[in-house]
């Protein structure tokens, strides 16, 4: 079993793009799991995601930063207030019976934090809203076909570009 789940929460400097990989522990999820912590590349060091120091969420999560860190508050974005976050989302999901058997399962989440992020509360609420809506969507199978072919006729679009807006 592999799930897939997708969420962007917020707009601004603040904004949480969250996607995750979820699968159980006997699954190549763990193989993927254990690869990204153990080869860790220039600006994106996967680590595990605690609730507090050694209490790490369950299911285990693995954080990998889309963005390299690019200063202090951005550093502190990224390991504190969104991976606060993430593990508070993740957690969320667990108290309301989205996601059965917890020690059974890994999920990995790439994970965007602004550069230019500027109020840690608003990234720490953005990013548990987003990592529970991932993983709502991964267990909910959203967007289906449907719903993508409907945004297609509307036309692709995103926070970073929209066609027509060249600035």
């Amino acid at each position: 079993m592999i799930l897939i789940g997708e969420s962007f929460v917020g707009d601004g400097a603040n904004a949480a793009h969250t996607n995750i990989v979820l699968g159980r522990k006997d699954g190549p999820v763990a193989a993927a799991w254990a690869t990204a912590l153990a080869t860790p590349s220039a600006g994106h060091v996967p680590f595990m995601t605690v609730l507090r120091p050694s209490v790490p969420v369950k299911p285990f999560t693995l954080f990998v930063s889309k963005a390299a860190p690019a200063g202090e508050l951005h550093e502190r974005a990224i390991w504190g207030s969104a991976q606060a976050g993430l593990a508070q989302g993740v957690a969320d999901a667990v108290a309301k019976n989205l996601l059965q058997d917890p020690d059974d399962l890994l999920i990995i989440a790439a994970v965007w934090v602004n550069p230019a992020v500027d109020d840690l509360d608003e990234s720490y609420r953005n990013q548990r809203d987003a990592a529970h809506g991932a993983i709502k969507a991964a267990i909910d199978g959203t967007p289906t076909v449907q719903d993508v072919l409907q945004a297609a006729e509307q036309g692709a679009y995103n926070p970073f570009y929209n066609p027509g807006d060249s600035r």
